[in-house]
């Protein structure tokens, strides 16, 4: 293998770093997108529930923000329910398009490596049949082996090229593919806490939850003189 890799010469090294980032985000990304992770289905019930026994107050707001992007959504959303439907879409669509930025971190990146790792392979072959035409222009075709030789190492990162690019390239696609159903599940849970507040009006007072009550004092009391 390491005959293999010095035979390629030099666009190996950018090669194999690509081959290595890329496996990077792969792992990083089978991990992040997990759809119980991005959108629980527990999360629009669960906030429901807290709404019908009066338990939606600062703390379970901060809880629910932590909780996973669904719930970073939904506490958007509920900040401005006092407001109208309206408000709250607008709030629920800024803070999807913050979470939908996160879901596709590294994607482009993926994305990039699929498209120049082939571009490598091919500028490394084309620099090596240079080199084997240059020694035929000097030595001539006699040394049918060591031509064929040449021309083998030559296309050595061509092939090292396309084994990072292929795969990458269907991770990229798989990826994106997962994002789109990982959107069309945040909108759809929204979408229910939406409703439920539009068909059933609950007031929600959150501001001044958050807001610590005022400490009481003592009354001074008077000292006889």
């Amino acid at each position: 293998m390491v005959e293999i890799v010095m035979a390629g010469g030099w666009l190996m090294l950018p090669i194999i770093l690509c081959s290595i980032l890329a496996i990077a985000i792969v792992i990083e990304r089978s991990w992040s997108l997990s759809a119980n992770r991005i959108a629980p289905r527990y999360a629009v019930g669960q906030v429901w529930t807290w709404i019908k026994n009066n338990e939606l107050d600062s703390t379970r707001m901060r809880e629910l923000r932590l909780s996973s992007p669904l719930g970073q959504i939904l506490a958007a959303g509920l900040l401005h329910a006092r407001q109208g439907r309206a408000q709250m879409q607008d709030a629920i669509a800024h803070s999807a398009s913050v979470v939908i930025h996160e879901l596709e971190r590294y994607l482009s990146t993926l994305g990039t490596i699929a498209a120049i790792t082939p571009l490598l392979g091919l500028l490394g072959t084309v620099i090596g049949m240079i080199r084997v035409f240059t020694e035929i222009m000097i030595q001539g075709t006699g040394n049918a082996s060591a031509l064929a030789g040449g021309i083998s190492e030559a296309l050595i990162t061509t092939a090292a090229g396309l084994c990072v690019a292929i795969p990458s390239y269907a991770c990229h696609r798989y990826f994106i593919r997962k994002v789109d159903s990982l959107v069309l599940a945040l909108e759809q849970e929204s979408a229910k806490l939406v409703d439920a507040l539009d068909k059933v009006p609950v007031e929600l007072d959150l501001k001044a939850s958050d807001t610590p009550a005022p400490a009481t004092t003592a009354p001074e009391q008077e000292h006889p003189a």
